[in-house]
């Protein structure tokens, strides 16, 4: 296998990784655990550098923030324009443009015919807990329904909502209330009837007592699972007949990975409230809520907020990946990369056994691993063993699932085809070598 991409001097980590290495053992909570054994020095594309002048191929894409890929040079520009300007006033102190700007855009990006307005908020999980918050003061009611496998974030209401207990939630309690976990219909692990979902919800909790149904339309952290077919659109359907806000979350499956801007369109549905952040500015902390004006306009002045949300250098940051976004036509793009990955990885099913399904949307897509077929038992440590060796080998990839076990794919959408297949070529000896298979 020859590499154009990936340049390693020696064995990683070197010895400047390693020096940092030890200093992090002493400053840093060591909860705050790393993919890669090494530190970056600086990125670009779907390209990192580390401090001891090793390149990388990544396929983490900061866990999804950078669809637009590492500092890419308009962003760049806007963050140091911004900077020069003014730094911070928030928003509902001084008000400024940017702030404005971002949010019209986003606002008339979202699907549907209904008059839309949104409010920007720092983290993912931020987004989530006022889409709750927004919700209850909507209906007056208590209830929240989510699903397993989902992500949500790591506060205290959405680690309740969030399903993995480990690393999550163990030792975390004691929860927030009135969150209903339901299964979510999985075409690979379940076998549940969409037409079963409101005789499970209503064995739980009472629809009328019910404020909010938050979904990911593709989940994220839980593995990629793409639910089955016709379940969103009967999932509108439920809401609205019961009252019920319906809240996509897309904090990781918006902005374009999917082959759409946001995930939801691909089932031609309008939530009510759609939550976006990671790859909104490129890096920088931003996430939003965005929704129906008709929900929005019962929220109290001054009810959300807060002192750093819609910071300016983000908005600004933000602004430039929509316009990254539209002028290279990064959508469309990631409906391609996402044909190369499927079919690489359904060439890789057919050499190791260990692939048991593949499964995701436009750029989004993933393989899940198990010991056997018949089984789906999860093969957990294999799926450790091969981002391990992956690491080695100059590829970083970020495995997902409620078991760890499945391999994960957040590319830029900025990514070469050339530098695309070299990571695939890394990960496709990396699983022969885990399996130890005779290809």
């Amino acid at each position: 296998m020859t590499n154009r991409f990936i340049f390693l001097k020696t064995e990683v980590p070197r010895p400047k990784s390693r020096e940092i290495a030890a200093r992090k053992e002493q400053y840093v909570s060591e909860a705050l655990k790393t993919l890669a054994p090494f530190f970056v020095a600086e990125g670009k594309g779907a390209l990192v550098r580390d401090v001891d002048g090793n390149q990388f191929i990544d396929f983490t894409g900061g866990w999804g923030c950078l669809i637009v890929g590492h500092t890419p040079d308009r962003v760049v520009e806007a963050i140091r324009d911004q900077a020069a300007r003014f730094t911070h006033t928030d928003f509902t102190a001084i008000p400024y443009e940017p702030f404005v700007t971002l949010a019209e855009r986003l606002a008339k990006l979202a699907p549907g015919n209904s008059p839309k307005q949104v409010a920007f908020f720092n983290s993912g999980a931020e987004a989530v807990e006022n889409a709750v918050k927004i919700s209850r003061n909507y209906t007056k009611r208590g209830g929240i329904v989510v699903f397993e496998n989902a992500f949500h974030g790591r506060t205290l209401l959405t680690m309740t909502m969030t399903h993995k207990a480990r690393p999550y939630k163990a030792g975390f309690g004691p929860f927030a209330s009135d969150i209903y976990r339901l299964p979510l219909p999985n075409p690979y692990r379940n076998n549940m009837r969409i037409k079963d979902f409101e005789r499970l919800l209503i064995s739980v909790v009472a629809p009328e007592d019910v404020a909010a149904v938050v979904i990911e339309p593709l989940q994220g952290e839980g593995g990629f699972v793409v639910p089955t077919d016709g379940f969103l659109e009967y999932l509108r359907e439920f809401t609205l007949k019961h009252g019920i806000v319906f809240v996509a979350d897309e904090i990781q499956c918006g902005y374009g990975r999917t082959g759409k801007f946001f995930a939801i369109e691909h089932y031609g549905v309008e939530p009510d409230l759609i939550t976006i952040g990671k790859s909104m500015a490129a890096g920088l902390p931003l996430s939003a809520v965005i929704g129906k004006k008709v929900i929005y306009d019962t929220v109290p002045g001054g009810a959300i907020g807060g002192t750093y949300v819609g910071n300016p250098i983000a908005c600004r940051a933000g602004i430039e990946v929509l316009n990254i976004i539209e002028k290279e036509r990064l959508v469309d793009r990631a409906v391609a990369i996402g044909e190369i990955i499927r079919e690489r990885f359904r060439q890789m099913g057919e050499k190791y056994s260990i692939i048991g399904d593949v499964r995701g949307l436009g750029a989004m897509i993933a393989m899940e691993l198990v010991e056997d077929s018949a089984s789906k038992e999860p093969a957990s440590k294999e799926c450790s063993a091969i981002v391990q060796e992956c690491l080695r080998n100059g590829l970083i990839i970020p495995s997902a699932g409620i078991y760890g076990n499945v391999l994960r794919m957040l590319v830029a959408a900025t990514i070469t085809d050339d530098q695309l297949n070299e990571g695939l070529d890394v990960l496709d000896a990396a699983i022969a070598k885990v399996t130890q298979a005779d290809v």
